[in-house]
């Protein structure tokens, strides 16, 4: 089989699944595992790299109030490969590659490949997603243990958790505008012992203004920037010119901010989210009355 993924987290999960061999085309995004940067790049951002993130904010606005794709399919790559699957996504237009991205390109290919659409929104839909992926490719063994194994490591941060009074936690996938992170990030915040004070569970973030963070009075601070590594994260920290505002919050204040390793474990619904729910329990237990959290 001949496989394509159109986003980082599909390219997990097919990896995950022992698919390596299968996987003929990523998208230039796709960093994990390492042997994911060795496959085909088949789909291209078309943002210039580098921009501050107003900017990024910005052209996004623009180019989808267009209804123009954020993204540019290799259409060659892919008639030379000819997968005979592909992996997408109607989430979310500035995250990956859309099914409306595919339509026009799949005429064009000698023949229509299966495609598998994922649109998850809780942790439980990036589950069932892996099982659809498994049975798609015949692996559904492989599927299902890997879910079993998902459950029980969310069972074992759940029984180590810090006992008391849970954290009031503000999820920022971004800073310039602030946007609060939504779908499956609130539902891992609970996972890991907080309350989210702003995001929805199921629902799509969105964007807020400073006086209702002020409001949302936050015990700490993850920042999580979709896109972005912890390197990046800290830096983005140090550039961005906030508003007074940010530094009356008591987290400010008090070294409750941390930088959180986006890419990897929170704006990707893939295998690795069980991760992210054990990096916040691990915050979670740092904020506590005897110790502090580390400012960025």
């Amino acid at each position: 089989m001949r496989i394509c993924s159109f986003l980082p987290s599909a390219t997990e999960i097919l990896f995950a699944l022992g698919l390596a061999d299968s996987i003929m085309g990523v998208t230039f995004e796709c960093d994990h595992p390492c042997e994911a940067r060795s496959k085909p790049v088949v789909v291209y951002t078309t943002l210039a790299p580098g921009l501050p993130e107003r900017e990024i904010d910005r052209q996004v606005k623009m180019i989808s109030g267009a209804g123009q794709s954020l993204y540019r399919l290799d259409v060659g790559k892919l008639r030379e490969i000819q997968p005979d699957l592909v992996v997408t996504q109607d989430l979310c237009h500035v995250c990956a590659a859309s099914p409306a991205d595919l339509s026009a390109v799949l005429a064009q290919l000698p023949t229509v490949p299966e495609v598998i659409s994922t649109s998850p929104r809780t942790v439980s839909d990036v589950w069932n997603d892996i099982l659809r992926v498994g049975q798609a490719t015949g692996r559904e063994a492989e599927a299902n243990r890997l879910v079993r194994t998902l459950g029980d490591r969310i069972a074992e941060i759940q029984e180590t958790r810090q006992e008391g009074d849970p954290p009031r936690v503000l999820c920022l996938e971004w800073l310039d505008p602030p946007f609060v992170a939504g779908h499956w990030v609130p539902e891992m915040v609970t996972l890991a012992g907080g309350i989210d004070v702003l995001g929805r569970a199921g629902e799509a973030g969105y964007e807020v203004d400073w006086p209702a963070i002020v409001t949302s009075a936050p015990d700490l601070i993850l920042v999580m920037p979709c896109g972005y590594h912890t390197r990046e994260v800290e830096e983005e920290l140090r550039k961005v010119c906030f508003p007074a505002t940010w530094y009356s919050l008591a987290a400010v204040r008090r070294q409750r901010v941390f930088a959180m390793d986006a890419s990897s474990y929170f704006s990707r619904p893939g295998p690795r989210i069980v991760e992210g729910i054990a990096a916040m329990a691990e915050v979670f237990a740092r904020v506590t009355p005897a110790v502090e959290g580390k400012a960025v």
